[in-house]
């Protein structure tokens, strides 16, 4: 099967095209590093060229949110639109868990907007919801300090590996389109703020994390049900601990 990556050499596309190539496929890894632009166009029809499926988990250079929004909504028209004149018979969608109520925030609500994209396109799609990743760790407790301080909500959330995200998508990549959204979660839940906390004590880092019912979450108040999943989301098999001992 001719797969193509949108945003192949980023931390999840990488990551795909590598596990697709060693179970047999042909993978296109694409990006602007590569000379795919689905902004610009450049290189996109030439990059669709005789592929069954597309798989989008690209992401915006920047999170500001006129950007975002900006970013989102034409790169999915102008792949939507390569994708149905190329034939292409599957479009396969990484965006976020609980987008829809995070609306506060512009970057989710441009992954709505991708979403909606999607949905009204021609061609048969499956989008995947993930939860964060282990790998934002860092990422999350950054936009949290506010001086020697460090404020999250305890409000719960599902994070998972990126490899275990990797494993979801290349197993539906392969398989029908569902034409629908599919969820993928880690094992354990934990409130935000014990996450980050555990985060840095693994690193030996010793701040001290405090628990805010009131502090956002890149613009958003949380609470136990913003991050989390629905009924039956797939679930990674990787646990949090593991992956700290790994890092």
């Amino acid at each position: 099967m001719k797969i193509v990556i949108i945003g192949g050499t980023g931390l999840i596309g990488t990551k795909l095209v590598n596990r697709l190539r060693q179970n047999g496929h042909e993978v296109v890894a694409a990006s602007p590093n590569t000379g795919v632009n689905t902004i610009t166009r450049e290189g996109l029809a030439e990059a669709l060229a005789d592929v069954q499926v597309v798989v989008d988990v690209a992401n915006a250079p920047s999170f500001e949110d006129k950007a975002v929004l900006e970013f989102f909504e034409t790169s999915g028209r102008n792949l939507l639109a390569a994708e149905a004149a190329a034939g292409v018979g599957h479009h396969l969608a990484l965006s976020v868990v609980g987008a829809e109520r995070l609306l506060d925030s512009g970057y989710f609500r441009a992954k709505m907007a991708q979403e909606e994209l999607i949905k009204a396109a021609s061609i048969p799609y499956t989008i995947l919801r993930s939860t964060q990743f282990f790998e934002f760790a860092k990422s999350i407790i950054q936009s949290a300090i506010d001086g020697d301080a460090i404020h999250l909500s305890p409000a719960l959330f599902q994070p998972i590996a990126s490899d275990d995200v990797v494993a979801v998508l290349a197993d539906l990549a392969i398989g029908p389109p569902v034409n629908g959204t599919v969820e993928v979660a880690g094992p354990d839940q934990f409130p935000l703020d014990k996450f980050a906390q555990k985060y840095l004590v693994a690193k030996n880092d010793k701040r001290r994390v405090t628990a805010d019912v009131h502090a956002r979450y890149f613009g958003v108040e949380l609470n136990d049900r913003s991050l989390t999943p629905g009924d039956k989301p797939r679930i990674g098999s990787t646990r949090f601990e593991a992956w700290l001992n790994t890092q």
